[in-house]
């Protein structure tokens, strides 16, 4: 059985033997420092910090199990202060709204609004990025699974949850009515629902 360790070094080089991993981990530093910078430009406009769009853009994507300020925490790796500040700032900016959960009284959802949801929709995907693969597209989708394992291993190998889509997790349960299910809470999943991502999540074999 391979440790923590041996399971990342045993991916590198089985994916990535052509290039080392301190260069493959310069390039995607490198390519984040890049998107951060350009998205900074988008912000100064709105009064924003990169670590509040990080919120805004988390939460577009989360579903409503996952829709916490818990869940922003666990995502982005923040100290549960920093996210309360964080929260409030964009509370005031009516860029999202903290809703009570109708079950649970003791429970926050976190809600974008639309100037919220429209800001997102502005940053990200980056523009650039964009424009470059629309110019050069990538043929196939190695490249891009090779760096969806590359992120599930370093993932498991911290112990950090997946927060993967919906669609790909084992609790996913597809019903005859073309609906599915989320096993873990009995509760009916629509379309929409299994794109979202999910704190919950639990790569099913196959993926």
């Amino acid at each position: 059985m391979r440790t923590s360790c041996g399971f990342v070094n045993y991916v590198l080089i089985r994916y990535y033997s052509c290039m080392s991993a301190e260069h493959y981990q310069y390039v995607l530093e490198r390519l984040l420092n890049v998107l951060r910078n350009e998205r900074r430009g988008l912000l100064l406009a709105y009064g924003l910090q990169p670590v509040q769009f990080d919120v805004l853009n988390y939460l577009a994507m989360a579903n409503r199990y996952s829709d916490t300020p818990m869940a922003v925490t666990e995502f982005l790796g923040l100290t549960k202060g920093t996210v309360s500040q964080t929260l409030k700032v964009l509370e005031k900016e009516e860029l999202l709204l903290k809703v009570c959960d109708l079950k649970d009284k003791r429970v926050v959802h976190l809600q974008l609004t639309p100037r919220g949801r429209g800001l997102v929709q502005e940053g990200f995907p980056s523009k650039v990025l964009k424009q470059v693969l629309d110019k050069q597209p990538m043929t196939g989708s190695s490249g891009l699974e090779r760096l969806s394992v590359l992120l599930r291993t370093l993932q498991q190998a911290n112990a950090y949850r997946s927060f993967g889509e919906c669609r790909t997790c084992m609790h996913n349960q597809h019903l005859p009515s073309g609906m599915s299910r989320c096993a873990l809470t009995g509760e009916e999943l629509s379309q929409r629902d299994t794109e979202l991502i999910c704190r919950e999540h639990s790569l099913a074999e196959g993926f």
